[in-house]
């Protein structure tokens, strides 16, 4: 198999161990295909968690950012963070 294989659906049931052996030993996606069309992918799993961990991470940062824009386009400050908590009861 090349880098970022393909395989159709049959291919990939007759070689499904040596699919997952290869996601998980060259952290490389392994495609199946229908008809041609990439329509699932096999990744190692650890590597599925840090992606999803990634994504999430992004977008707390674009929503980060979009906040820090909201203010500055309507001249508001943040609100301290020792404020927060009581407001919560955390503190």
């Amino acid at each position: 198999m090349s880098e970022a294989a393909a395989l159709s659906i049959s291919d990939a049931r007759t070689q499904l161990a040596t699919i997952i052996d290869r996601a998980r030993t060259e952290h490389q996606p392994v495609y199946v295909t229908r008809r041609g069309r990439r329509i699932a992918a096999v990744i190692d799993a650890d590597d599925l968690d840090r992606l999803i961990e990634l994504a999430e991470d992004m977008t707390d940062i674009r929503a980060a950012d979009e906040a820090r824009a909201e203010m500055q386009s309507t001249g508001t400050t943040p609100i301290p963070w020792d404020e927060v908590k009581a407001d919560l009861g955390l503190a």
